[in-house]
């Protein structure tokens, strides 16, 4: 995740925070409100239950903030507060089902190279259309949760592979092996809807 802020800035202020400062919060979060909102627009998929989970992610993140000891970024520990909230969610509405694969298998079974072309590259001028814009939105919904939240992290937020892993509590390993199924499972999906795109530059940005 690109943000202007260095991670002394945000100690101090999380300091001064916890101080009594509380105005201090609505700075702290700012630079991360899009990001928190689009990782729990990628589970909810509608705005109102995504505002939902967001809002409650900022209010628990800062009813924990004494919990932040650093050894992660902020913006990692508030996307991981953001993911849990969406996953309790859906959990307590069943309307997702949670998918669990063995950890040990991912890392050490065999990846199957790239079948197709990088599925991130298609046209920009396409990629500025609404419905272009929405198919690839779609696209990432399909994707199971395990899947979605590592490639939402990686590809649209970009998340180093180390964040990404500590957010989520998985290994690197696991990050690389569900990010290559994630991109394999979108280039199924999109490469009919998108075969005559002419690849020239960075697949996607989110509006």
């Amino acid at each position: 995740m690109n943000v202007d802020r260095s991670d002394r800035d945000e100690a101090q202020m999380i300091a001064s925070i916890l101080a009594g400062d509380k105005e201090q919060y609505h700075d702290l979060i700012r630079p991360y409100e899009r990001s928190v909102y689009k990782m729990a627009l990628s589970f909810m998929k509608n705005d109102a239950d995504a505002e939902d989970v967001a809002q409650e992610a900022f209010l628990k993140a800062f009813r924990k903030l004494a919990d932040f000891r650093g050894h992660a970024k902020f913006s990692t520990w508030l996307i991981s507060i953001t993911l849990n909230e969406a996953r309790r969610r859906l959990r307590r509405a069943s309307a997702v089902p949670m998918e669990s694969i063995d950890q040990t298998a991912e890392e050490g079974g065999h990846v199957s190279p790239a079948l197709l072309r990088d599925w991130r590259e298609v046209p920009s001028e396409a990629l500025e259309r609404k419905e272009i814009r929405e198919i690839l939105i779609e696209a990432i919904s399909h994707l199971s949760p395990i899947y979605r939240e590592v490639f939402v992290m990686r590809d649209v937020e970009e998340f180093s592979i180390d964040e990404t892993a500590a957010a989520l509590t998985i290994t690197p390993g696991t990050v690389k092996v569900r990010l290559h199924r994630a991109r394999m499972m979108m280039q199924n999906e999109l490469a009919p809807k998108l075969k005559n795109a002419n690849p020239r530059r960075r697949w996607f940005q989110w509006s």
